[in-house]
């Protein structure tokens, strides 16, 4: 479970990097990495209760970091 829980964060981490870095997003390279990080949390403990999700908890961290970056900061533009 720990490694799980570090890897997620490794994963997230480097795809709100290469979100920032790649123009995907432009939402500053802190604050891409703290949604990334936090959106992977989010489907980490959801797949823990629920057992919802890919198969790979790599996969799962992929999508949920995405995913984050897709909902959260559309969410809060008028």
């Amino acid at each position: 479970m720990f490694p799980t829980i570090i890897g997620t964060v490794v994963i997230a981490g480097i795809v709100g990097y290469l979100s920032e870095r790649t123009g995907f997003t432009h939402n500053g390279l802190l604050q891409s990495i703290v949604i990334c990080v936090g959106g992977a949390f989010v489907f980490y403990f959801i797949t823990l209760m629920f057992g919802v999700g890919f198969r790979s908890p790599g996969m799962n961290a992929i999508a949920a970091s995405i995913g984050a970056l897709i909902i959260v900061p559309f969410h809060w533009r008028k």
